[in-house]
């Protein structure tokens, strides 16, 4: 039987990988031996931890320090990639935040166009830097880390932020349809409460009993657990899954 889990002679590209759930997609794809590149904006210890992870089971990884929300540095970090590991295979498209909870009356042009370069405009250049030699080998896959505030509107002062998820939801249909026909998978994963940095920057004790109790599983998610669908839909397993988006949310969320 195949072992589709078998990511040996690919090169995966992990944005925002230095900790939570991009740290956690980058060591699995090292894991099951994919050449992994990690980027991060601010903590450069937790990339270089999780580069040590890697290479110490045996892997190959490097880490790479670039704001995505400039193009300029976007195009340098996929050419960084192909020159010291190879072309992208598959693309993670993780890097993103809330920056901060504020209601309408609060938001303004700067922090809005903030969260939305953060989180939207980071991934579509992303993409359009590694779609070529994809387009050219005729493979690849990219997977985008959308949200369920992108569904559900998120929690109290995030408008910023599930407006920017949704817009990922749907640019994924729409990159999805552009490339599908030239080998190229696109779709995202949506993930619902899981437990990472960005819920103790963002979210009280408080809050955090409340979504719980939203959760039909009764407990908020694991970074590990995002980490095995994202590996999933980079896998040949999905081979015939295409713009899709899968909902991680222990029941919370349901179609």
């Amino acid at each position: 039987m195949a072992n589709f889990f078998d990511f040996t002679g690919k090169v995966a590209l992990v944005t925002g990988a230095s900790s939570g759930i991009g740290r956690a997609t980058a060591e699995l794809f090292g894991e099951c031996g994919a050449s992994v590149a990690i980027t991060y904006l601010h903590n450069e210890k937790g990339a270089n931890e999780a580069v040590a992870n890697i290479v110490a089971k045996g892997g190959k990884a490097i880490a790479v320090q670039a704001d995505f929300t400039k193009i300029a540095n976007v195009q340098a970090t996929v050419e960084k990639v192909k020159n010291e590991l190879g072309a992208v295979d598959i693309l993670v498209n993780n890097a993103g935040s809330l920056v901060e909870r504020l209601k309408t009356a609060e938001l303004t042009e700067e922090r809005w166009d903030e969260v939305f370069n953060l989180n939207v405009k980071s991934a579509f250049f992303a993409v359009q830097a590694a779609v070529p030699t994809m387009v050219v080998k005729k493979s690849g896959v990219i997977i985008n880390v959308t949200s369920i505030a992108g569904r559900n509107g998120g929690a109290l002062g995030s408008i910023h932020y599930s407006s920017a998820k949704a817009a990922m939801l749907v640019m994924t249909k729409g990159l999805a349809k552009e490339f599908a026909s030239q080998g190229i998978r696109v779709n995202s994963v949506s993930p619902g409460v899981i437990d990472t940095p960005y819920h103790e920057t963002f979210s009280t004790p408080e809050a955090m009993k409340n979504f719980t109790n939203m959760i039909p599983m009764g407990r908020v998610g694991k970074s590990a657990e995002v980490a095995s669908v994202i590996a999933f839909l980079a896998s040949d397993a999905a081979s015939y899954l295409c713009g899709e988006t899968i909902e991680i949310n222990g029941g919370m969320m349901m179609d």
